[in-house]
C-alpha cells in the first residue's frame, strides 16, 4: 500500500515513542491496529460490491444480448417458415384446382345430360 521502508519504520516507531510516551503506547499502537484492520475490511467490502455491481451490470448486458439475437433467430425463422409454406400452398391450391375441374368434367361424362347428379348427404 505505501512504499515505506524498515528504516523509516523505526523512525516513526521512535519519533511515536518519543511523543507519546512508553506507557501508552501500546495501548496507541493496538488502537491504530484495530483501526487499521478496519479500513482494510471495509476497502475490501468496497471492493467486493463493485465486483459484484460490475458482475451483474455484465450479465444484464449480456442477458439484453441474447434476448436480442433469440428475438433475431425467431424472426428469421418465421420469415423463413411464412416462405416455405407459400411455396408449398400455391402449387398445392393449384392442384387441387385442377383436381376439382378433372372431377367435376368426369362426373360430367358418366352421367348423361338429362339427369341430375345426386345431391350429397352432408
Amino acid at each position: 500500500m505505501f512504499d515505506i521502508g524498515f528504516s523509516e519504520l523505526m523512525v516513526i516507531g521512535v519519533v511515536a515513542l518519543l511523543v507519546i510516551g512508553p506507557e501508552r503506547l501500546p495501548k496507541v499502537a493496538r488502537t491504530l491496529g484495530h483501526l487499521l484492520g478496519r479500513a482494510q475490511r471495509y476497502v475490501s467490502d468496497v471492493k467486493s460490491d463493485i465486483s459484484r455491481e460490475i458482475q451483474l451490470d455484465e450479465l444484464k448486458k449480456l442477458q439484453t444480448q441474447v434476448t436480442d439475437s433469440a428475438r433475431e433467430l425467431e424472426s428469421s425463422v418465421r420469415k423463413e417458415y411464412d416462405t416455405a409454406r407459400s411455396s408449398i400452398e400455391a402449387p398445392v391450391q393449384a392442384a387441387v384446382g385442377e383436381l376439382e375441374s378433372a372431377a367435376q368434367v368426369s362426373v360430367a361424362a358418366v352421367l348423361p345430360a338429362t339427369e341430375t347428379p345426386a345431391k350429397p348427404l352432408a
